[in-house]
């Protein structure tokens, strides 16, 4: 511990160091990253501004687009900065706070998945107790203890990693500051640090996708008691759709932080890591409301009125 130092800031290594293929990294990224924002804008207003869309099921799609926004904002654009800055930086502070909300909001994306699946189960396979069981006094419940929750997930961990002591050398091998580059190039000894990570990721991650996934199952097999086919294939198709996103998020998140060790290469270290912080905040929404026909009719509503307004 003799060569420990104050770090003030760390230097972010992010992708390739080759300027061509950081501009189209840039590129591509930023792109995804304005599709994201609009997409997510898009279904807020539009659930917002139709009445028809206030039952819980929108209610809580509205409250995954807005945490989607916040989530992708929180690493992307820092992102997109580092790729075409020639000093990539970001302060000690800056750091942790980059590492709390996405500790909050990956925790609370999973508690508002898990919720969002008992909904759909309720609706599916207890529809004739559906408006008894998820009232308005229910949703609030689920929704508020969801973020509240959340945010109080992201505190032990970022706490835990503030306390590390980094030596001279502050490069991190990742392109935003997560939990497994800076175990790694903290001098301290993170043994405990790295246990205390596992347990919460192995309880909350592991326990919300035995939840959804239980939900999803339970539904799949009320699907099959369907005598109409053409009801089955419609139902089928939306959760199977739902599912398909839902396993890739936790997959990867699982993968990456459901692991005594940390020893992932670092190249995987970020592939991994784009897939759940750049990519699933733009499908996870959009598939959650294209695939409803109901959010279909509603959208085409508002552009036409948009477009009345402005033929005028």
């Amino acid at each position: 511990m003799t060569n420990a130092t104050t770090v003030l800031e760390f230097r972010l290594l992010g992708f390739s160091s080759n300027p061509h293929c950081q501009i189209l990294l840039f590129t591509a990224f930023l792109v995804i990253y304005i599709v994201t924002i609009l997409g997510n804008i898009i279904i807020i207003s539009v659930i917002t501004l139709d009445p028809r869309l206030h039952s819980p099921m929108y209610k809580f799609l509205k409250n995954l687009s807005f945490l989607e926004l916040c989530y992708t904002t929180t690493i992307v654009p820092k992102m997109l900065a580092n790729l075409l800055a020639k000093r990539k930086s970001i302060s000690f502070s800056g750091c942790m706070t980059q590492l709390y909300y996405f500790i909050s909001l990956g925790a609370t994306e999973c508690y508002l998945l898990a919720v969002m699946a008992y909904d759909r189960y309720l609706a599916v396979c207890e529809p004739l107790h559906y408006g008894v069981a998820m009232t308005a006094e229910t949703y609030t419940l689920l929704a508020v203890g969801s973020w509240v929750t959340g945010v109080f997930t992201g505190f032990l961990p970022c706490l835990m990693v503030s306390r590390l002591h980094f030596c001279s050398y502050n490069f991190i091998d990742h392109f935003f500051c997560d939990i497994s580059p800076l175990l790694k190039l903290s001098c301290s000894d993170t043994t405990v640090t790295e246990a205390v990570i596992f347990i919460l990721s192995l309880l909350v991650l592991s326990g919300c996708f035995v939840l959804t996934l239980v939900s999803y199952l339970l539904i799949i097999l009320s699907i099959l008691k369907i005598p109409s086919a053409s009801g089955k294939r419609i139902t089928f198709s939306t959760c199977s759709s739902h599912l398909m996103v839902v396993t890739i998020y936790y997959g990867t998140m699982i993968s990456m932080y459901v692991r005594p060790t940390y020893n992932l290469s670092s190249e995987l270290n970020k592939a991994i890591s784009v897939l759940y912080t750049v990519v699933t905040p733009l499908l996870n929404p959009v598939i959650y409301s294209l695939r409803n026909k109901a959010f279909k009719k509603a959208l085409e509503k508002v552009v036409v009125r948009y477009h009345r307004l402005h033929c005028l």
